[in-house]
C-alpha cells in the first residue's frame, strides 16, 4: 500500500516548554481562537466542501484556488490544535509552517471517481465513531501533560506522539471525506505512513 496522500508531522520540543504559556493556555489561545472562528464563519467548518463535492462529480473540476484555500486553512487549523493541545508554546502563526508540518498534494482529478465526493463522508462514518473516542483520550492526555509541563518543563513524548496520531489521523479522514483530494480510505492508524502488509 502506497503512503496515505496527507501527512501532518509536529516537531517534538525537545527543550524545556515556557510553563507560564502553559499554566494559562486557555486564555492565551483566545484571540487567535476568536480570528479562526471568524475565517472558519459561524455554524460551518470553512472548508469548501459541497461546492467541491459538486464541481467534482458534474464539472470534474477541483479548482486550484479552492483547494489551496482548504489546505491554508486546516494548516492553520492544525497550528491552532497544536498549540490548544501544548504541543509547542510558539504562538500560532496565520500563514508561516512554523513546527507543524501539512501536506497534501494537489490531486490529479482525472483518476478520481466522479462520483465518490457525494458519498465519501459517508463512508467514513466508522472513522468518526473511532476518532470521537480517541479525541477523549487525547484530551486526557493533554491535561496529563499540563502538569507534567508545569513540573518538569517537558511534554512526555509519549503522550506527544499519541496527540500527534490522532491530528494525523483526523488530516486523513479531511482529506479523504472533505477536501476530497484522494480516493484511498484512511487507514486506521496513528503512525505517520500506513501499515504495510508482510510480504
Amino acid at each position: 500500500m502506497d503512503a496515505f496522500p496527507a501527512t501532518l508531522e509536529i516537531d517534538y520540543p525537545d527543550r524545556e516548554l515556557n510553563r507560564v504559556t502553559t499554566a494559562f493556555r486557555m486564555f492565551t489561545i483566545i484571540p487567535i481562537g476568536v480570528i479562526m472562528g471568524l475565517v472558519n464563519g459561524s455554524g460551518s467548518s470553512g472548508i469548501l466542501f459541497p461546492a467541491t463535492a459538486l464541481m467534482l462529480a458534474f464539472r470534474r473540476k477541483y479548482p486550484r484556488w479552492w483547494f489551496d484555500w482548504n489546505v491554508a486553512l486546516l494548516k492553520f487549523s492544525m497550528r491552532v490544535s497544536g498549540y490548544g493541545s501544548l504541543l509547542t508554546d510558539e504562538y500560532p502563526s496565520t500563514d508561516a509552517d512554523q513546527g507543524v508540518h501539512l501536506s497534501i498534494p494537489y490531486p490529479n482529478v482525472s483518476a478520481l471517481d466522479q462520483w465518490q465526493p457525494l458519498y465519501k463522508w459517508f463512508l467514513a462514518i466508522p472513522h468518526y465513531v473511532v476518532l470521537a473516542c480517541l479525541a477523549v483520550a487525547a484530551m486526557v492526555c493533554v491535561v496529563i501533560a499540563w502538569f507534567a509541563i508545569l513540573f518538569t518543563g517537558r511534554y512526555p513524548r509519549g503522550l506527544f506522539d499519541f496527540v500527534v496520531g490522532v491530528m494525523r489521523w483526523c488530516l486523513r479522514v479531511m482529506a479523504y471525506a472533505f477536501l476530497l483530494t484522494t480516493d484511498q480510505y484512511p487507514p486506521f492508524s496513528l503512525a505517520p505512513e500506513p501499515r504495510r502488509p508482510a510480504s
